[in-house]
């Protein structure tokens, strides 16, 4: 039962109970949603430190390039070195949506994008295998498997 004090309502004993339930109070969140968002934090910069390798070692850098960039004799783009193909295949796989091969080679250039695509390859698809050089050098399979038993 709401009991009605001058324009603001207070609760009653089980209305207060499930507002407290469902998280809507103005405290802070307890030390376990603490620890989770901690760890939560220290995966995503651990999978983060893992592209900025694959990018160095893949281009030579990080970042956007103020030019395009190919190696392979052109087979592959951008500082992740994707082939376009590999683009497309992902991009349908993770979204659904089918790229033409110029979008493709687009994607694979812009660096916040090609990030989010390697991420997707490397820790939902466990396709590590699409860098072989860097893989061995860089021990991208241990790495992965470290993050994935956090």
């Amino acid at each position: 039962m709401d009991l009605r004090h001058g324009t603001r309502t207070i609760l009653g004993p089980l209305a207060f109970a499930l507002f407290v339930a469902a998280g809507c109070t103005t405290q802070a969140p307890s030390a376990p949603i603490q620890a989770l968002d901690s760890r939560a934090l220290d995966i995503e910069a651990r999978k983060n430190d893992v592209l900025r390798q694959l990018s160095e070692c893949e281009s030579g850098g990080t970042g956007e390039s103020d030019r395009p960039i190919y190696g392979g004799r052109g087979a592959y783009v951008g500082r992740f070195q994707f082939s376009p193909r590999t683009v497309i295949g992902f991009v349908r796989d993770r979204d659904g949506r089918d790229l033409s091969y110029r979008e493709a080679v687009a994607l694979a250039h812009d660096h916040q994008q090609a990030a989010a695509l390697a991420k997707y390859a490397i820790f939902e698809r466990d396709a590590v295998s699409h860098w072989p050089l860097c893989n061995r050098k860089l021990g991208l399979d241990q790495q992965v498997a470290a993050i994935k038993s956090m």
